[in-house]
């Protein structure tokens, strides 16, 4: 018996980092995204094969049941599997049955973007797993990986939403985001993954003005959901890159970077790697490019 699901990936355009703390998010899930396929054994393990965009196989192995049930982690240089593992132990705690009662499993995992892009390689598995074992997955993503959600909500929906925790809890609001100045925006690989868990330790230690910045952001957030014209859109934008440099204490990613862009740059999720996002009148591929920066993405190309 075959079973297949689907999650998408995610671009977080405000709220990053400041969405742990109850700020609103607003995020756009992408075309690209993250296929499970999953086929009923017998061998009572789990026999796993996860597959990069390009069709080369990035992990490899094979679980026992009684390693996902007991939490084995091998300290041995598989970090991968150890957190698959980990994964699979808090799935399992929450239904035990398809250990209980299953016979075993040959699952494939594949990505339809670069595995280093950071577009939710963790958060498309969890979702998909959510989804094969019927289970709540912002609940398996908060008891293993950590972090707000939001990507989970980006890869159970097609449209672009805006995200916030309320008393800990998700909240979604689905946004129909369709400016006309969307030729207008591109997304930049910044050619380095960044680590979220590393990130967001970085950011609760230097937490102390979160709470007075939250209403700014806010309101920002909603201008640049609402904004009718590319000049309200990249004057929030920008205000948005100045209120979280000085929470995080680090220079924008144009002040860093790209000083000389005739435009603006956003930083998008973890800030100083991943992806940015550029806002200008003119095509920028060439200036990024000259910049070694190959990756420009047109927003058309990437978001759904």
């Amino acid at each position: 018996m075959k079973k297949t699901f689907y999650s998408n990936g995610k671009l977080l355009i405000t709220g990053e980092y400041v969405v742990l703390d109850g700020a609103k998010a607003f995020a756009l899930p992408t075309k690209f995204g993250q296929h499970l396929t999953v086929y009923e054994t017998t061998d009572e393990h789990i026999h796993w094969t996860s597959y990069d965009s390009n069709g080369s196989i990035w992990f490899e192995d094979t679980l026992s049941f009684s390693a996902i049930s007991d939490k084995e982690q091998n300290e041995v240089d598989s970090s991968i599997k150890n957190t698959l593992i980990e994964i699979l132990h808090e799935a399992y705690r929450m239904n035990p049955e398809f250990i209980s009662e299953g016979k075993g499993y040959n699952i494939k995992t594949e990505l339809t973007f670069p595995k280093n892009w950071g577009l939710g390689t963790s958060s498309t598995l969890i979702n998909n797993i959510g989804q094969w074992l019927q289970i709540d997955a912002f609940e398996l993503l908060k008891r293993s990986f950590g972090g707000s959600g939001y990507d989970i909500a980006c890869a159970q929906n097609n449209t672009g939403i805006i995200y916030q925790l309320i008393v800990d809890k998700p909240t979604v609001e689905v946004v129909h985001f369709n400016p006309s100045f969307t030729d207008k925006l591109y997304f930049i690989y910044l050619n380095k993954k960044q680590n979220s868990r590393e990130a967001i330790a970085a950011y609760h230690n230097n937490n102390t003005t979160i709470q007075k910045v939250i209403p700014a952001i806010n309101v920002l957030t909603k201008t640049i959901v609402e904004a009718d014209t590319i000049k309200d859109f990249a004057q929030a934008i920008a205000q948005h890159e100045i209120a979280m440099s000085n929470i995080l204490e680090l220079p924008t990613v144009k002040e860093a970077l790209f000083q000389d862009f005739e435009g603006v740059i956003k930083s998008l999720g973890a800030w100083g790697g991943d992806f940015v996002m550029s806002v200008s009148n003119e095509n920028p591929t060439e200036y990024f490019h000259a910049k070694g920066f190959e990756v420009v993405v047109p927003y058309h190309e990437i978001i759904l």
